[in-house]
């Protein structure tokens, strides 16, 4: 650093100096030699941008004489050319016994002579660096001091405590709250939310030092310091993934949403080493960030070695034995269905969770998200070259800090957001009388009629109780409902209005639905090349309600897919080197038409296409019909009338119905408080109405011969057990009563037993008679026998053949759609020839 020479001021210490002037260098008769006896000094030229002002900035940057043509040898030192200082600053000529000012007459020693600093004096302290151990003992202050507790309870260290408690579990890891930081110190919080990725690792660092000072004396064998992982965890309000913009870049954001993938845990280097492979120049200990950016390996070697050729390019080498790794997976969050403005695309986001963060959630869990908003490449384009189109465009990722799980996945998240005084308003609603005609009528308010079906949707929204044995088995508490019949009956109305009255509601159609989109899929990683999963719609509404439109227009195999997510509530899934099961504790309301088109009263069973498994599976059917009554077709296009006329104007709720947001509420929060179970007189009553039920079919059937087609299994009396107990559950009782197991079993009469009794449920478990088995297996057998195993013969053909040996033609048909959904035979030709495969 080139610094002026400073001079004692004017008459301090003596006569004033005559002023500087530069002596005659440019005079004929001053030579090669005077310019040796007289060195010319250094002075400031500026604002002479001459010729020869510029030659000698050149020479004197290349260490040359000044002023002259000479060159001064190899040998001379550079710092010859500088003129040394005394004490006071002065400059002095270098040689023995000179102490005076060299060249008084020429004023030496006045402002304008510059030196420059080129072996003495201590290099000046890093700035930053001292911030960053400043910072780094304010943390550490914090993780030791920070307490709780009052004078009369006392007060305990808290971080200090669980850092000493995790350490001595071989858990190192530490979560600490930003409102704990911010009372201690505002700065800090601000620094760390500002600047998340530098601070945290001081934070860090600090814990690490703590942990060392807290553990000791430690056992033989484990004096090493392991690293210490710190979890950030908020109080503050949380931000949705489309509100995330470029300002929030490198800051701490907080997301809720629904996990949906989950990779496998994968190893990440922390710190590597690297070899050259022609010299064996070795670099170590090289930090690498953290995140999803990685390492640029060097592309050319600067070892320079006398008398061996240079290193060839990109000699670098990765030493994996000498890199340290952390374990790290990469999720994707989706936005939450409720969340989600109406007619858009849920928006998701890749986050990245390394060490004690990996393994925390699986897809279907709901997540709050504590993270660092980060870019990455984006990858690369195809037509390398063509265009530099994405250049400049990164990915947002979120480097997690911290993860609060939903673990009870039955809306709690939206539960915890009910204030004092509006959970003694929600306890006062319950606690009306009529408050079960009440919820009724409040579902789907403008669809006239179907009162039997709301109350019917009303228990499948408040649900049972889940169930744990003391085998470790458990019992489904949610309710499953089909609604058949004719189109035009609101049946679809219904399903979207469930769908934005559940605190946790997907709609799907079952044209659009496959069995990978509705259980879960294993797709590929494009970067990695690995496997993972990703949960689809049961696994996304897991402690909500899906929805199925248009049942009976799925694949009968994806409808198989469904039965173990409807009975066990889990999905199991074994695909691509991936074994696991996740959670679908959720309740199906599925609606469907008859396969006529409309229902057909003379085709009974026919009207359904539906295998057993799958009927058995739901606890409610209802048989849904549009009735010529002209006293209904009256009150009912009055309804719809009034409905249009007042469409726009109607702003407010009709007197004894809930309003919308109020009965969602009412919903989440009696899921969360309450887990009713039978009463012991409840039970005794259900228990002698089933055995009454029993043995009334057992008389029916030695009357008249033939089995019953009452439907009583074990799997419908568990239906009517989580029918009552829904019933309690929106009064908040504890324990379900005598009328609740009444209106269960009323429920159940006008809805599954209605239809079973009418024959529309022939085929289902239970509800085919013997003497309907035995005619259709004497069909199957005989159709067998009339042709082989790839012939093929025309179906009209073999209907009327039965038909003349007095076989009905509905089992005819029946025992046709059972070999085809065995795969045993298949339409060809317009669907006029049958062709048999096995």
């Amino acid at each position: 650093m080139v610094s002026p020479v400073p001079s004692p001021p004017r008459g301090a210490n003596g006569p004033a100096r005559p002023p500087f002037r530069l002596p005659p260098l440019l005079s004929p008769s001053f030579s090669r030699q005077n310019l040796a006896r007289h060195p010319r000094p250094i002075a400031s030229r500026r604002g002479r941008g001459g010729r020869a002002s510029r030659t000698n900035r050149r020479r004197r940057a290349a260490g040359g004489p000044i002023g002259g043509r000479g060159r001064v040898p190899a040998s001379s030192p550079r710092r010859a050319l500088f003129l040394p200082r005394n004490s006071r600053g002065a400059a002095v000529a270098r040689g023995a016994g000179l102490s005076g000012p060299v060249c008084a007459m020429s004023g030496f020693d006045e402002p304008g002579i510059y030196y420059s600093d080129s072996f003495g004096g201590e290099p000046a302290a890093d700035e930053g660096q001292v911030r960053k151990s400043q910072l780094q003992r304010r943390f550490k202050e914090f993780l030791r001091q920070y307490r709780v507790g009052t004078d009369r309870t006392g007060f305990t260290f808290k971080y200090r405590d669980e850092l000493k408690r995790h350490y001595n579990l071989g858990q190192y890891w530490v979560e600490v709250e930003m409102e704990d930081l911010a009372s201690f110190d505002e700065d800090l919080a601000d620094y760390l939310y500002k600047q998340p990725a530098e601070h945290l690792q001081l934070l860090e660092e600090a814990a690490k030092e703590v942990a060392d000072e807290v553990t000791r004396p430690r056992p033989s064998g484990e004096e090493a310091l392991q690293d210490v992982q710190v979890m950030l965890r908020s109080d503050a309000n949380a931000a949705s993934i489309r509100s995330l913009k470029s300002d929030q870049m490198s800051h701490l954001v907080k997301i809720p949403g629904i996990v949906i993938a989950a990779t496998p845990v994968r190893a990440k280097a922390t710190k590597i080493a690297i070899q050259c492979r022609s010299c064996r120049n070795t670099i170590n200990n090289i930090a690498v960030r953290p995140g999803l950016e990685g390492y640029s390996l060097p592309r050319k070697c600067n070892t320079e070695q006398a008398g061996r050729p240079k290193c060839p390019l990109d000699p670098y080498f990765i030493m994996p034995d000498k890199c340290k790794c952390v374990d790290f997976q990469v999720l994707k969050l989706q936005e939450s269905p409720d969340a989600v403005p109406h007619g858009e695309m849920p928006r998701h986001l890749q986050l990245y969770c390394d060490r004690y963060l990996c393994d925390k959630v699986v897809p279907g869990n709901r997540v709050t998200i504590m993270g660092i908003y980060s870019i990455k490449k984006s990858a690369q384009s195809k037509n390398k070259g063509r265009d530099n189109v994405g250049v400049g465009i990164r990915s947002a990722y979120i480097r997690v800090v911290g993860i609060q799980v939903d673990t009870e996945g039955s809306g709690h998240s939206f539960a915890g957001s009910v204030t004092p005084q509006e959970e003694e308003e929600l306890r006062c609603l319950a606690a009306m009388p009529n408050i079960y005609e009440t919820i009724a009528k409040s579902i789907a308010p403008s669809i006239y009629g179907s009162a039997d079906i709301k109350k019917a949707i009303a228990c499948l929204l408040f649900g049972g109780s889940r169930k744990r044995l003391p085998d470790g088995l458990t019992r489904r508490g949610d309710i499953n409902l089909l609604m058949l019949g004719d189109p035009g009956t609101a049946k679809s109305q219904l399903l979207k209005f469930v769908e934005k009255c559940s605190p946790i509601g997907v709609y799907t159609s079952g044209k659009g639905s496959s069995a990978a989109g509705l259980t879960a899929s294993v797709i590929r990683d494009p970067s990695s090349r690995s496997f993972f999963m990703e949960g689809g719609a049961m696994v996304l509404a897991d402690g909500g309600v899906v929805c199925i439109d248009e049942f009976d227009k799925m694949r009968e195999d994806d409808r198989v897919a469904i039965h173990e997510a409807m009975e066990q509530q889990t999905i199991s899934i074994a695909k691509a080197g991936i074994t696991t099961t996740l959670n679908s504790r959720c309740s199906v309301l599925a609606a469907a038409n008859s396969v006529f088109g409309r229902w057909d009263e003379t085709k009974g069973e026919e009207n359904i296409d539906f295998m057993p498994t799958i009927l058995s599976r739901f606890d409610m059917i209802f048989i849904v019909k549009d009735e010529h009554n002209e006293e209904r077709d009256v009150t009912l296009a009055k309804h719809v009338m009034s409905l249009h006329v007042s469409a726009l104007t109607q702003t407010q709720a009709v007197e004894g119905e809930i309003e919308l947001n109020k009965l969602k509420k009412l919903i989440s929060f009696c899921r969360t408080k309450c887990g009713p179970r039978l009463s012991a007189a409840a039970a005794e009553k259900l228990k002698n109405r089933y055995i009454l039920m029993r043995s009334g079919s057992r008389q029916h059937e030695q009357e008249s011969d033939r089995r019953s087609s009452i439907p009583i299994t074990v799997r419908q009396l568990e239906a009517i057990v989580r029918i009552a107990e829904s019933l309690s559950k929106m009064k908040l009782q504890p324990f379900a009563t005598e009328a609740d197991v009444e209106e269960a079993l009323r429920l159940f009469q006008v809805s599954t037993l209605d239809a079973a009794m009418s024959g529309s449920l022939s085929g289902a478990e239970g509800f085919t008679t013997q003497e309907d088995q035995e005619m259709l297996s004497r069909i199957e057998k005989q159709l067998k026998r009339r042709f082989a195993i790839g012939s093929q013969v025309s179906e009209h053909s073999i209907v009327q053949d039965f038909m003349r040996q007095k076989y009905p033609e509905h089992a005819i048909y029946k025992v046709l759609q059972l070999m085809m959904r065995r795969g045993e035979i298949q339409h060809r030709m317009q669907r006029k020839v049958l062709y048999r495969i096995k």
